[in-house]
């Protein structure tokens, strides 16, 4: 196992639910390795939580919309146990990189008024607090659905195999333009961040790294195109892991029912060369 995926710290969900909004957690991908060798087995966990810090969670057919590896050899589901944890294993063929896709369905959340407002400025969605004066709903618990589109890449023999990240028809979906896995310290990385296939523009994307995750947040908005662009400093010996992410809502389509927001939570984890 990489070292600094050992650090992964344990938290208690209860006090992770007590100081910020439950949809409003990070959810990551955290495989047992980012860099196996061909052929491996690799154990792959969810994780919720913030700024690195989060709990494991357990697999639920329920939840799941998709689940899979995406490698030379095609695209296979990940298989596992309803309540394992480990969520899934994914046996790897041939070196290059992989894509670790994890597709949830919809789950509902409600928050007072102004945990919904502290949320939505935090992850940058103040358009929605407009929408929500102009309904005059500002006053009135919020009514949401979410659900999880997240990504990690794994480097399978080293980082110069075939491939990288490619779009894989998630609602939103977090694309790394260039190789992250091969990229140099301060040269520029671009992420792309498509909903339902075309490029978002306006969102805040946020860059996380392992090594400290709340000193070295970066943040920036996607252009015309909905890229992001972002010049990821070194981290420690063996490559800095990164946790990009993004989140875009909009007002519930008819068959939310009971809810009158939507929103879609997107990740994408990776280990940067150096």
């Amino acid at each position: 196992m990489h070292p600094s995926l050992q650090s992964f710290r344990p938290f208690a969900l209860g006090l992770l639910l007590t100081a910020i909004p439950a949809a409003g957690h990070d959810f990551w991908i955290e495989p047992a390795s980012l860099a196996p060798a061909p052929g491996a087995q690799v154990a792959i966990r969810l994780r919720v939580g913030e700024h690195f810090v989060g709990d494991p969670v357990p697999r639920d057919p329920e939840r799941i919309e998709r689940f899979s590896i995406i490698g030379p050899n095609g695209e296979k589901p990940v298989p596992g146990v309803r309540g394992g944890e480990p969520a899934g294993f994914a046996t790897l063929g041939p070196a290059g990189v992989y894509q670790i896709v994890y597709d949830s369905n919809r789950a509902s959340v409600s928050l007072d008024p102004q945990k919904f407002a502290d949320y939505l400025r935090l992850e940058g969605l103040e358009s929605i607090l407009d929408l929500r004066q102009k309904r005059k709903l500002s006053e009135v618990p919020s009514r949401e659905v979410y659900s999880r589109c997240v990504k990690a890449l794994l480097g399978v023999g080293g980082t110069a195999g075939t491939g990288f990240d490619q779009p894989v028809g998630m609602e939103l979906e977090l694309i790394a333009e260039k190789n992250p896995l091969e990229t140099e310290p301060g040269e520029e990385t671009p992420f792309r961040l498509l909903y339902r296939g075309k490029p978002l523009a306006g969102a805040l994307v946020v860059a996380l790294p392992h090594s400290q995750p709340d000193a070295g947040e970066l943040k920036v908005r996607t252009d015309s195109q909905g890229r992001a662009r972002f010049k990821l400093p070194a981290g420690p010996a063996g490559g800095e892991i990164w946790l990009i992410k993004a989140v875009h809502m909009i007002a519930a389509p008819p068959d939310a029912k009971d809810a009158d927001w939507e929103s879609f939570w997107a990740s994408l984890v990776f280990r940067a060369a150096r």
